[in-house]
């Protein structure tokens, strides 16, 4: 825009025209609402850049052409309505001057066309004017939110939200289906839209709150049991399904339907935008990165990649994830993703390759990058670090939370999965995978818990209503070890179990000589 202004003032009859060429729908529109009759707009339209080409050498900063034009032309409307009280042609009516001279091509197709189009302009004039507006610019002028803010001075989430009310109103007052299908498929990409998310909860409310597009849930829980860069090498892939089924009970053949979903996702192309609905928690951190790993290897040609990733929702004191909200909430969400740039792309990836990674330095110096352009990622990833057994005692975060809450007297499983969820969001742990860490600190012979009134935890396929009435408590080495007088790490070294901490395996047969240093917060080798 510089560039233009720069020529304009030069006199060049280019740098005019393209002033004119990417300001005079936008001039028109505000005119327009402003005078109601498309002549009398075009008129002070052509006024308003006369002016403005006379006083740009008064222009002190050509960013701020725009919104100094917008004044020009509400200015040259209020002198003309000042002026004179011009009767004026409704825009319908001239519209149907149109539709009855092109009525002799194909008159039956001509009068659909007419009706479909005073329906909506009907509606759309019904709306508050500050909505019309927005309608006008984005649907009917093609300008995009960026260009529409600069020149109305209003902030991109305003025009977001208008363009959201104004489609919420008009769905509920158009009475032909196609006209609302129109607004689908302009903004919220209709059949062309593929959005994925975790959580058959939060896709129902997805598909109920009226957005349109196709669904795909995420199913992988990448915070749990053995993971790689590659999670397509079949070999990797099968240990994986023995390793899920044996510690949360999830039958291989339920986990291998992975391979269903990897097919919907190589198709992608078949869809002009993808919308990538995540939240702030490490669990969906290790999931939006893997797939960003996934669309980094990929030529997406004409597709455009969408994020939407919050961890906050207006009116929601405790804002865990997008399960919580309704439909109707969801639905306010439509248009406020945005689209990813090829370093959003490049620094999930990148996430995922430290993360997957089985050499502890990469855990390392992920810590020490500049993460800002994907603004979740560190607080998510040091949450993963975290997990590592600390220097202190050898508890990870999740054991020391659940033996200090057990201290602290909550001792029934659910309000303890509750407790220890609510403190440690950031993991945004599920309740298989707490089952399951709890079974590892109740085992013997170096049990720190011990769980009385059933026999036995949960599982994928299981639901013991008993369990809910169990009842935790400490051992006395889960005491120990609380105060600090016992290494559980060190303890475990005569036992097979083997768990996992992103791409980190952690064995109990031999020393680990990783270790999380809580006061710090970085990675320490012993």
């Amino acid at each position: 825009m510089k560039t233009w202004i720069d020529g304009a003032l030069q006199g060049q009859a280019e740098a005019y025209e393209q002033l004119v060429t990417q300001f005079r729908g936008m001039a028109l529109a505000v005119a327009y609402q402003k005078l109601g009759d498309t002549f009398l707009a075009e008129d002070v339209v052509q006024e308003a850049f006369t002016e403005a080409f006379a006083n740009l050498s008064k222009l002190d900063k050509p960013d701020a052409f725009p919104g100094w034009f917008k004044v020009i032309v509400e200015r040259q409307c209020y002198r003309l309505m000042r002026r004179k009280q011009h009767g004026t042609v409704p825009v319908l009516e001239i519209e149907d001057v149109i539709q009855e001279e092109n009525q002799a091509h194909n008159p039956e197709e001509q009068a659909l066309k007419g009706e479909v189009h005073r329906l909506l302009r009907d509606s759309i004039s019904n709306l508050p004017t500050s909505m019309q507006l927005a309608v006008e610019l984005f649907y009917f002028q093609g300008y995009s939110l960026k260009e529409m803010s600069e020149f109305l001075g209003v902030n991109v989430p305003a025009l977001k939200k208008r363009l959201y009310d104004a489609r919420s109103r008009l769905r509920r007052s158009l009475p032909v289906a196609d006209v609302i299908s129109v607004f689908s498929d302009l903004y919220e990409g209709g059949k062309g839209m593929l959005h994925i998310m975790n959580g058959d909860h939060a896709a129902d409310r997805l598909r109920q709150s009226g957005i349109q597009g196709e669904i795909l849930v995420w199913r992988e829980l990448y915070t749990f049991g053995p993971i790689t860069r590659n999670m397509r090498n079949e070999k990797d892939r099968s240990e994986r399904a023995q390793y899920l089924e044996h510690h949360l009970g999830i039958p291989q053949t339920e986990y291998l339907k992975i391979k269903e979903l990897e097919q919907t996702l190589k198709s992608f192309h078949q869809h002009e935008e993808i919308v990538l609905w995540f939240e702030y928690d490490l669990y969906d951190q290790a999931m939006l990165s893997y797939l960003l790993h996934y669309f980094r290897e990929q030529d997406l040609k004409n597709t455009k990649l969408n994020l939407l990733c919050i961890d906050n929702y207006p009116d929601i004191e405790h804002f865990r994830g997008l399960g919580q909200l309704t439909p109707s909430q969801i639905g306010r969400l439509s248009g406020t993703w945005h689209v990813m740039g090829v370093e959003e792309i490049q620094a999930g990836s990148e996430f995922w390759a430290a993360y997957a990674s089985s050499d502890i330095q990469d855990h390392k110096d992920y810590l020490l990058k500049n993460t800002s352009v994907l603004p979740f990622s560190h607080a998510a990833f040091k949450a993963h670090l975290s997990r590592l057994p600390s220097v202190s005692n050898g508890l990870g975060i999740i054991e020391q939370s659940t033996l200090e809450a057990i201290r602290e007297g909550v001792n029934s499983p659910y309000p303890l999965f509750k407790h220890v969820g609510d403190q440690l969001h950031i993991l945004g742990m599920g309740d298989l995978e707490y089952w399951a860490h709890l079974k590892r600190m109740a085992e013997k012979p170096h049990a720190l818990l011990q769980l009385s009134g059933v026999q036995a935890f949960p599982n994928f396929q299981q639901h013991h209503d008993e369990f809910r009435h169990a009842v935790l408590s400490l051992t006395e080495l889960g005491i120990q070890v609380l105060n600090g007088e016992v290494d559980w790490a060190l303890l475990r070294h005569d036992t097979s179990y083997t768990s996992w901490i992103g791409g980190l395996q952690i064995g109990e047969e031999e020393d680990t000589p990783w270790r999380w240093d809580t006061v710090n917060g970085n990675v320490v080798i012993l």
